[in-house]
């Protein structure tokens, strides 16, 4: 009887090893693919199931892990396009005050035009 428990548990133990070992995999292909790291993805991508993933205290730990660095690095992107969208702002903006000085000289240099050919017409 202990024989057979004996075998049992380390049939058990060598499962949880290879299941352990193919999510590590999964976790590692996936983020050498670039693709997103959540327990669906890895669930997914190495049949393992869920249940196992959200117990296993290294597997839960590693993909939180990898998650949380792929939220910063969305996160990361979006205030890059921010920052160039306020800076497309900022030029647009100078570009516009410029573009209103120049009109204001150019209306003011006819109006002298007007005035000499005035004096010399007149």
């Amino acid at each position: 009887m202990a024989d057979k428990m004996k075998g049992l548990v380390e049939s058990d133990r060598k499962r949880t090893e290879e299941a352990k070992a193919k999510a590590l995999e999964a976790i590692n292909q996936l983020i050498v693919s670039g693709k997103k790291v959540n327990f669906n993805s890895v669930y997914r991508h190495s049949g393992i199931s869920k249940s196992f993933l959200y117990e296993d205290k290294e597997i839960r730990t590693r993909i939180e892990e990898q998650r949380a660095c792929d939220v910063n690095n969305e996160m990361n992107k979006r205030a890059k396009y921010d920052k160039t969208s306020r800076s497309k702002d900022v030029i647009i903006e100078t570009k516009d005050k410029r573009i209103a000085k120049l009109e204001a000289e150019n209306r003011k240099l006819r109006i002298e035009l007007e005035q000499l050919r005035g004096l010399l017409y007149g």
